[in-house]
């Protein structure tokens, strides 16, 4: 099976998992706060299901969703926040079931889609299928992360994390514009990433100055900024790969928060 077709089969597999998570979880713990501020678990869920129900407008109904881009270019510090909120406050059940139906939704419309060679509107740049459910599992694997903290659950990496570390490489360049900073001209990167099977991960030319070392899982808790670098085994060669560390996002949008190293607070 090609990768292109295969990420449609790993973002179910990313969903069940996180499924099973929550699927069992009281009142209490769904109202349990998590590392992102004034996010809670059902916020975490809310807004994956408000994320895919955007992807399916968009692939669906482009015009109504440029309509939506507007609402998020008008307030780009509240949007998301919002529609998270929104999703929050249903009762739990109701929320699950409205995420497991949209998520199935959501595959059957992508595996559909897939066939030809379309491109879909997103808030970021236009997108395939495959790239489309690219970003769902980049997603749905970042917003676990959140609720598996909440929980003090610590989840096994898997071989599913190689479609989180391309888009953070692809996003290199976008991450430095959102800074306010150049890319580098010119310059390719070497990222060298070890997958939790062992197995390496190569990115660039091996004779780049800039290069990027460590595990898989590292790499891609640093660009969906779910840790901080600071906690991480990742090192840089080169001014241009230290200060792209500093920076990283796989994400759409503006510079999110990201996370406090270990032992401070936010």
């Amino acid at each position: 099976m090609s990768e292109s077709l295969s990420v449609f089969d790993d973002l179910r597999d990313e969903s069940q998992e996180l499924d099973e998570l929550v699927r069992d979880l009281g009142p209490e713990a769904w109202a349990r706060a998590t590392p992102a501020p004034r996010w809670t678990v059902a916020h975490q869920i809310a807004h994956l299901a408000w994320t895919d129900r955007a992807a399916l407008l968009a692939m669906n109904d482009p015009d109504a969703f440029a309509g939506e881009v507007e609402k998020a270019v008008a307030a780009p510090d509240s949007f998301v926040d919002d529609g998270a909120e929104a999703g929050a406050a249903q009762e739990p059940g109701a929320l699950l079931a409205q995420w497991r139906a949209g998520r199935d939704q959501l595959q059957d419309v992508l595996r559909r889609a897939a066939a030809g060679k379309a491109k879909f509107p997103w808030y970021g740049p236009p997108m395939s299928a495959a790239s489309m459910a690219t970003g769902r599992l980049m997603e749905t694997w970042a917003h676990g992360q959140d609720v598996a903290d909440a929980l003090g659950v610590v989840r096994p990496p898997t071989e599913r994390l190689r479609h989180v570390a391309r888009i953070g490489i692809r996003a290199r360049d976008f991450a430095f514009a959102v800074h306010g900073l150049p890319a580098p001209t010119g310059v390719e990167f070497r990222v060298e990433l070890t997958a939790p099977s062992g197995e390496m991960w190569v990115y660039g030319p091996d004779d780049a100055a800039q290069r990027v070392t460590g595990t898989a899982l590292d790499f891609c808790l640093l660009v969906t900024q779910r840790a901080h670098r600071d906690d991480l085994d990742l090192r840089a060669e080169g001014a241009d790969a230290d200060r792209w560390l500093d920076i990283a996002q796989a994400f759409a949008g503006p510079p999110g928060q990201g996370r406090a190293p270990k032992g401070v607070a936010r």
